[in-house]
């Protein structure tokens, strides 16, 4: 099922984030690609939603673009890859680099985002490359303490299947005096890819 929300933003911790719709609280997972641009705390947000239901359980998945919401649901369609992956992929790269990755053929560049592996980057360029420009049309374009910022990267890195010290390593290393947590994982994720 796949929808839209519309609320007040009350809580952000990638990534996870709350929704206030009405008195509601709506809880969502995001990819790092919807937290970089999301607004400030209580202010209005508007997500595409992706809601899944298995047998035991139950997510909602929110994103800012359309275009990001329609990746995340493509990208599953792929053997062997499911929400996690899908979400690491637009913690990763943007809608226009995967799609310029899966155009040029660059497996490699693929492998480097969390939990894809070769025969998964594989299997995304031979089921999705057609579909390359698809993906690439639609893409629409409270200050941290320092140390709760990096902690809170370490966090989100690790959830996005960084090993701890790995995730540490990477957030550290691209951590710039002022930086907030959606902006310490971004440029790591983006080193990570280098």
């Amino acid at each position: 099922m796949i929808g839209r929300l519309k609320g007040i933003l009350i809580h952000k911790a990638p990534p996870w984030l709350v929704v206030d719709v009405h008195g509601v609280g709506y809880e969502l997972e995001a990819p790092m690609s919807t937290f970089y641009d999301l607004p400030e705390l209580g202010r209005e947000v508007f997500l595409f939603t992706h809601y899944a239901q298995k047998e035991d359980s139950v997510a909602l998945y929110g994103f800012l673009r359309e275009a990001e919401r329609r990746l995340f649901r493509d990208v599953q369609k792929v053997s062997g890859v499911g929400a996690k992956i899908a979400l690491a992929v637009l913690s990763g790269v943007s809608v226009d680099e995967f799609a310029r990755l899966l155009h040029a053929g660059d497996s490699a560049a693929l492998t480097r985002i969390p939990g894809i592996g070769k025969k998964t980057a594989e299997r995304m360029l031979l089921e999705l490359r057609d579909r390359a420009a698809d993906f690439a049309s639609g893409q629409g374009g409270g200050a941290s303490l320092r140390g709760d910022a990096i902690s809170e990267a370490i966090t989100a890195l690790q959830t996005l299947g960084y090993k701890p010290a790995e995730a540490e390593r990477m957030a550290k290393k691209v951590a710039a005096e002022g930086d907030e947590a959606p902006a310490i994982i971004r440029k790591a994720l983006q080193a990570a890819l280098r």
